[in-house]
């Protein structure tokens, strides 16, 4: 790897053990903190930092009376001046002249002027440094974190203004092999919270990570340190954690949630990691510590468990059973990090965004961060963002429903990245050629990465090389998706559908080839195929192969990466795999949707099971056994419950509702109704009451908390009337197909039009 090579992906000032870059303003010029860790020694040091912003040119800023520099940019870019300022409250006076003048903010595509909001990107992409080099992930000193409180009665969840809902107990681990509890039963809150402080101190990890830690754990630690007048000094300079308001989205999911910044610290919450990787695997039952603990093979034998709501009994009565429980959840956190995190360690040693946004930006602000980085080294004009618009995306169809037997699935490798590679398809803003000269050397650093991975003499090389390859391939597989991305700074509409376009001719081709070479297509889905080979040996095998393969264009390669027993094809993007080990994987959510009462889903996952292993003959009882289990009252409720969290205040809701902006909802109606102080991010789990099928819900429903085991009202025919409907859907997702080519066939269909996102 050249000296250039190594600067355009890494940055072009190596700077080995930083672990962390913090902000601190000051009067006469702001400070950037640079923390490097060496061994078990971090070290600090203060460097200069003077924020900038890009400029229509140089007048934009005239009769701005504060300090400020400009220097003009070379090219034809819309922005092609860049301005620095001696601190950032300069800045924001300057944001703020702007908007006044212009009548347009910072974020309008269509302002005279462009600014990152964030000083530590700014430092990092200015000065051309990243974080982590010289480091591997289990270099890094990182600390778990959970905690476990009381719920007033009458509650199902506890929350931290309630007076009675005190921290219990708090668990703490960290990469070092130490743990510690500290313990609510001889300790009252504040002297929990004073020693919890201590401990951070003492170990002083680069990372702290828990599950659901910026909505629950660190918010509550926050929250009771304020009622009890305790400084809760984590941060490396002894600050308090600062709280502000955050954003998570991921693929279809917004959740608004209290985002905590400690100050030298990175935190990394894996409930946010296992939805991103779920948006790439679609395999996740959910995403609650214990499911996903249970999905990777983490949960141990014997784990203790504890209903969330019993905890505050257990405690009074067994409180060394709650800090068992308590000990298994931080050992699950720690094992969910350790397999989730690297991936995005790895990331911050290429893009200049500190670790905790890289964790939790898009795919596009990072995109727009490597390009930024070269475009203002090379003092080089910017663009605008093009006018975005919808075009025709990728290519899925269907062809085959219901069960088939000996599915194998083939898969063109980074197909959108190769055909913009092969044909030079990148942005038409990018005068300095950097997309693709990116993309290109990303591509090359993964299959690099990967040899490094299998050649690697430990388990600490080989996962950091894994992690390094895998950060590759998301980054390279978002490029396409940059492209069709409205606030992308050079996204080109144009080129993203001249590469869809050459997608579908490329998959096209492909379903041709294996229908000519004697095989069945039964699904596309944008780069792949799932499909039933020809009848034959291992060497009948692999000539189909050949035969596919040789019908693609010059630079795309073919990759046959699975088989499996069996295939469920539901709808388009929604079936069931049968893996060869025996292992059922479920993908899209008409079979998987977490919206599901929990017996609904356990249903459908037996039904699966059944269909797929060819014991249809049995799911005529499943469904009876499930039916007798309502009629007869067999489950706690709580098998027939929903769970949602309140996504606004009630009084929002309230609000919205009475001025016709949104119907009515059970679990906000029940708060209302409750009399108690529920808040946005609580969680209320529901069931229907009443004797007919067809009820209001927002009116039937009552709280778990409030039913009666001695005098049960859940709605029977509510209840069977679901199951029945999921069963009637289920067995007209299509008759089975078992490689006589009578599986029902679709009609061709055309592409979805859409506007692209990044992934």
């Amino acid at each position: 790897m050249n000296a250039s090579d190594q600067a355009l992906v890494f940055g072009r000032h190596p700077d080995p053990g930083l672990v962390a870059v913090e902000h601190a303003p000051a009067a006469g010029g702001d400070r950037m903190v640079l923390f490097r860790r060496s061994g078990d020694r971090v070290t600090s040091e203060e460097v200069p930092f003077r924020p900038f912003l890009w400029l229509e040119s140089a007048a934009t800023l005239d009769g701005f009376a504060g300090p400020h520099e400009t220097e003009p940019l070379a090219g034809d870019g819309a922005l092609r001046a860049l301005a620095r300022v001696p601190t950032w409250k300069a800045l924001d006076q300057a944001l703020a002249w702007l908007r006044k003048t212009t009548g347009l903010g910072a974020g309008d595509a269509r302002a005279p002027y462009f600014v990152l909001q964030d000083p530590v990107q700014q430092f990092l992409m200015d000065s051309g440094r990243t974080l982590f080099q010289g480091l591997t992930f289990g270099g890094l000193r990182r600390m778990q974190l959970d905690i476990e409180t009381q719920t007033e009665e009458g509650y199902e969840f506890s929350n931290p203004d309630r007076e009675g809902d005190r921290i219990l107990a708090i668990g703490l681990a960290d990469s070092t092999g130490w743990s510690g509890t500290i313990d609510g039963s001889r300790l009252d809150e504040p002297a929990m919270l004073r020693r919890f402080v201590e401990a951070v101190r003492e170990r002083d990890p680069d990372v702290i990570e828990g599950h659901n830690v910026f909505a629950f754990d660190l918010d509550y630690l926050v929250r009771r340190a304020r009622r009890h007048g305790v400084t809760l000094g984590i941060g490396r300079d002894g600050s308090a954690p600062r709280i502000r308001s955050g954003r998570f989205v991921s693929a279809d999911r917004t959740i608004q949630y209290p985002r905590a910044d400690v100050f030298g610290r990175t935190i990394l919450d894996t409930y946010f990691l296992v939805q991103i990787y779920d948006v790439g695997h679609r395999s996740l039952p959910g995403f609650g510590l214990k499911e996903v603990a249970r999905h990777f093979g983490f949960s141990p034998q014997g784990r203790e468990t504890i209903e969330g709501g019993e905890i505050g009994r257990v405690f009074r009565t067994d409180p060394a059973r709650v800090l068992r429980y308590l000990a298994d959840d931080v050992r699950e956190t720690a094992a969910l990090a350790a397999r989730l995190a690297p991936v995005h360690v790895a990331q911050a040693r290429i893009v200049p965004m500190g670790l905790q946004n890289a964790a939790l930006r898009g795919s596009a602000a990072k995109i727009d961060a490597l390009m930024l980085r070269e475009y203002l080294a090379g003092r080089a004009a910017v663009p605008r963002p093009g006018a975005g618009r919808a075009f025709e995306g990728g290519l899925t169809d269907l062809f085959e429903t219901g069960v088939i037997r000996t599915v194998h699935h083939c898969d063109v490798r980074s197909l959108y990245p190769s055909l913009m590679l092969a044909e030079g398809l990148g942005p038409a803003s990018d005068r300095l050629g950097v997309f693709l000269r990116l993309l290109g050397h990303l591509r090359a650093f993964r299959l690099a990465a990967k040899d490094r991975m299998r050649a690697a003499a430990d388990d600490d090389a080989r996962a950091s090389e894994d992690a390094l390859q895998g950060t590759f391939k998301i980054l390279i597989n978002s490029f396409y998706g940059y492209l069709g991305f409205e606030m992308a700074r050079f996204n080109d509409f144009d080129a993203a559908e001249r590469v869809t376009a050459r997608g579908r001719e490329v998959l096209s081709g492909m379903v041709e080839a294996i229908r000519a070479a004697g095989g069945r297509p039964v699904e596309i889905d944008t780069d792949g195929v799932y499909f039933v080979p020809p009848a034959g040996d291992a060497s009948g095998l692999e000539a189909f192969r050949a035969a596919v393969r040789a019908t693609l264009p010059a630079g795309i390669e073919l990759e046959f990466d699975d088989e499996y027993e069996a295939m469920f094809s539901y709808r388009r993007k929604n079936y069931a795999l049968l893996a060869r080990d025996g292992e059922i994987l479920i993908t899209g959510a008409a079979l998987r949707s977490r919206g599901l009462e929990p017996f609904l889903r356990d249903y459908i996952r037996a039904y699966l099971d059944l269909r797929l292993r060819g014991r249809d003959a049995e799911i005529e009882e499943l469904t009876a056994r499930t039916r007798r289990a309502i009629v007869n009252r067999e489950w706690d409720v709580r098998r027939l419950a929903r769970t949602e969290r309140l996504q606004d205040a009630p009084e929002t809701y309230a609000a919205k509702q009475k001025a016709g902006g949104r119907g009515r909802n059970a679990a906000y109606e029940l708060a209302l109704a409750s009399g108690k102080t529920y808040r946005a991010g609580d969680a209320i789990s529901y069931y229907v009451t009443g004797e007919r099928k067809s009820v209001a819900v927002h009116a039937a429903a009552r709280p778990v908390s409030a039913w009666n085991p001695d005098r049960r009202d859940e709605n029977v025919p509510y209840y069977v009337a679901k199951l029945e409907d999921l069963a009637d859907r289920l067995a007209a997702g299509g008759g089975d197909g078992d490689g006589d080519g009578d599986g029902a066939m679709s009609a061709a269909r055309p592409a979805r039009r859409r506007k692209a996102e990044p992934t």
